[in-house]
């Protein structure tokens, strides 16, 4: 009777914690696409609308930010949108309610690794460990640093990787358990299903998912063997025969055959290609696009994971969220003097946890899975230094020994001190109120945060408050305060900085035109565009989706000093840039941008000139067709068509794809025969064009 009780109340525990978190996370909904998304989602309308296998096999081998192009990923974009633009609404439901999954993932996991945790204890109630999962997940589900990661749409990159993990954890674990209850073949099957199946999934959801079975191995030999013994799988009761135990030590060879496939394989590959990574980075350097090295990264790391630690255990409602430009790179293990207290604090904890793995099973778990988790994001491959959102998967196993003792699940004995007088009532009430006053608390933040990401402009300005010292944050808030009509404002926030930050494009190019708004721009403030394209290590596409609109407003702007020559000195200093020239692609981009220039001020010949130019530093036919596009809408079909021609010359130089998707895709554009086709229908346009341009002019 008991038993039905407690399986009916896990349930409707589970189903109301998921409903409160979706309430408390719903205003932030209404919010916008941010950063990244357009980086991401207009591939969704890239090559037209959605509707057809071709269109969906040209999408789905589009991306390019892992060597797998994170099929999964832009696979789940098509439940939300099959073209671009798109409302963002749809997107960010979809997010939340992933993570709703992903919290009743994580609560079954707790609940499967607490049966492992019941074994140490004699004569426990196996309820309280259902209630200390439950708690777990609410813990995790509820954190307010979890709200930028749900409602960032991009962001699904990293939640699905999570979603795969708990999935193959789930399995992994319930193939051992039939391993151990005799059934090899349907254990066999779930072990393959979770760390193979699932940690492809995962990896093609994004590269972290590929840690999988390393987290696996965490879990098995700092939870599983400490609570079972070091050698479970093998164990037999002294009763056996010889032949049952024969039995039994094959079902654990087997096991261990398995593990030694699906986990220790893919861990030691994980492990040679982040020692691979580390020592090309030390040896060759890295791209000219960051501003430090490889080993000043890896002194910094320890400093960020600390920081993403505090914000864990001291959660706020308000964090820097999406920027990380402002963060200092440690030069040395003194400078800043944070670096070597927080390296040598990480190496405490991981060796503490070590150590206390068979006293303390889930608490060295949960600091183990977490440092694993962040082991390819914050090591050796050279990312950018911080993001919120690298705490997703690694910190889920984070909150649960602190659920189990609040829950009375961990042995762990608080000793009353001698003469003290606390009433059984009042000492069985301290946990349960202490637990209900942490949920209320991250309940509280993450409503406040959610609430926040509803209102874009609101976002902007608090953004930019928290994160004095970054361009990013403050060129953001500019953007916001010009598009409203507010241009004194950003001139105000944006010019004490760019004095900081003199390298910054994405300073002065907003500069720029918010001076520009109020009728006139300063001469410094040229010159300070020219010096930040001279000097900058990388613009990003804030070339293209600055200068195009610029350069289309120059007849029309309310600024004299915006002008052709204007425009073309910053491109030309852009151009002398040795760090943009040495980036795949830029050059090309300011050639273009010349071209566009060149176009509008009328100089036809210096256009196709620049435009060929462009062509030739990378050719590819989608910028062949872009350039001859707009050389045909500007009234010279002809042109068009000489461009063309020059492609046709020079396409046999065609640059090579990126290894992995990148080939693919260059692989399904052959066989369907695309950039011909759309070559052949662009020509046959510029010639009708031409053709009746001539029949106007004989």
């Amino acid at each position: 009777m008991l038993t039905h009780l407690h399986r009916f109340s896990f349930w409707p525990l589970l189903g109301g914690l998921l409903l409160s978190t979706g309430l408390l996370l719903a205003p932030g909904l209404h919010g916008g696409f941010l950063f990244d998304d357009y980086g991401s989602l207009p591939a969704l309308g890239d090559t037209g609308p959605i509707h057809n296998s071709a269109t969906f096999w040209r999408y789905i081998t589009s991306g390019y930010a892992d060597p797998t192009g994170r099929p999964i990923a832009l696979l789940s974009f098509l439940l939300d949108a099959r073209n671009w633009p798109a409302l963002p609404f749809p997107f960010k439901r979809t997010n939340l309610l992933l993570h709703l999954l992903n919290g009743g993932l994580l609560a079954l996991l707790l609940r499967q690794l607490g049966r492992h945790i019941q074994i140490r204890l004699t004569q426990h109630d196996s309820r309280s460990i259902d209630r200390a999962a439950l708690l777990g997940a609410a813990f995790w589900l509820l954190h307010p640093l979890f709200v930028s990661t749900t409602l960032y749409v991009v962001q699904r990159e990293a939640m699905l990787p999570a979603t795969f993990t708990l999935i193959g954890l789930l399995l992994w674990l319930q193939g051992r358990h039939a391993i151990q209850q005799g059934s090899p073949t349907a254990g066999l099957m779930e072990i393959i299903a979770g760390l193979g199946v699932c940690t492809l999934l995962a990896t093609l959801s994004k590269a972290n998912g590929v840690l999988l079975p390393v987290l696996a191995l965490v879990i098995e030999y700092i939870l599983l063997r400490s609570c079972e013994g070091t050698d479970h799988l093998a164990a037999a009761p002294a009763n056996l025969n010889a032949k049952s135990h024969s039995i039994r030590w094959g079902y654990n060879k087997t096991y261990r055959n398995v593990m030694l496939l699906f986990a220790w394989l893919p861990t030691s590959v994980v492990a040679a290609y982040l020692l691979k990574q580390g020592w090309s980075g030390l040896t060759h350097g890295i791209s000219s696009a960051r501003p430090w090295t490889l080993g000043q990264r890896l002194l910094t790391e320890p400093r960020v994971l600390m920081d993403y630690l505090t914000l864990l255990w001291m959660p706020r409602p308000f964090t820097p969220g999406l920027f990380n430009d402002q963060i200092q790179a440690s030069t040395s293990l003194w400078s800043p003097i944070t670096t070597l207290p927080a390296l040598c604090a990480i190496v405490a904890l991981i060796a503490g946890s070590w150590r206390l793995r068979r006293r303390r099973p889930a608490l060295a778990t949960g600091i183990l899975f977490y440092f694993v988790g962040q082991s390819l994001e914050s090591s050796t491959v050279a990312l950018e230094l911080y993001f919120e959102h690298r705490n997703y998967l690694p910190a889920m196993l984070m909150f649960w020994p602190l659920a189990l003792w609040l829950c009375g699940a961990c042995p762990i004995k608080v000793k009353i001190a001698e003469g003290s007088h606390v009433s059984g009532a009042a000492s069985r009430l301290a946990k349960p109120a202490l637990s209900a006053l942490i949920l209320l608390g991250l309940g509280l933040m993450t409503y406040t945060r959610a609430t926040l990401w509803g209102d874009s402009h609101d976002q902007a300005l608090l953004w930019a408050t928290l994160n004095p010292n970054s361009p990013r944050a403050q060129a953001y808030a500019a953007d916001i305060e010009i598009t409203n009509g507010q241009p004194r404002q950003a001139i105000a926030r944006l010019q004490p900085l760019l004095a900081k930050h003199p390298n910054q494009v994405q300073l002065v190019l907003p500069l720029i035109s918010a001076e520009c708004q109020t009728g006139r721009i300063d001469m410094a403030t040229i010159k300070a565009a020219r010096v930040a394209l001279g000097t900058a290590r990388d613009t990003g596409t804030l070339l293209a989706s600055w200068f195009n609109p610029s350069i289309d407003e120059i007849e029309t702007t309310p600024c004299p000093q915006l002008t052709y020559d204007m425009i073309d000195s910053l491109l030309n200093a852009a151009l002398a840039n040795p760090y943009l020239n040495a980036i795949h692609g830029r050059e090309q981009d300011i050639y273009h941008l010349k071209g566009h220039l060149a176009l509008s001020r009328g100089d036809t010949q210096t256009a196709l000139s620049d435009f060929n130019h462009a062509l030739d530093l990378q050719v590819r036919p989608a910028i062949a067709l872009e350039q001859a596009a707009l050389l045909g809408s500007a009234g010279y079909p002809r042109l068009g068509l000489a461009h063309l021609d020059h492609y046709e010359a020079e396409r046999n130089q065609k640059a090579r794809p990126d290894f992995g998707m990148p080939q693919l895709h260059d692989w399904v554009l052959q066989q369907q025969q695309y950039w011909p086709r759309e070559i052949v229908h662009l020509r046959a346009t510029l010639q009708s064009d031409a053709t009746r341009q001539s029949a106007r002019n004989p």
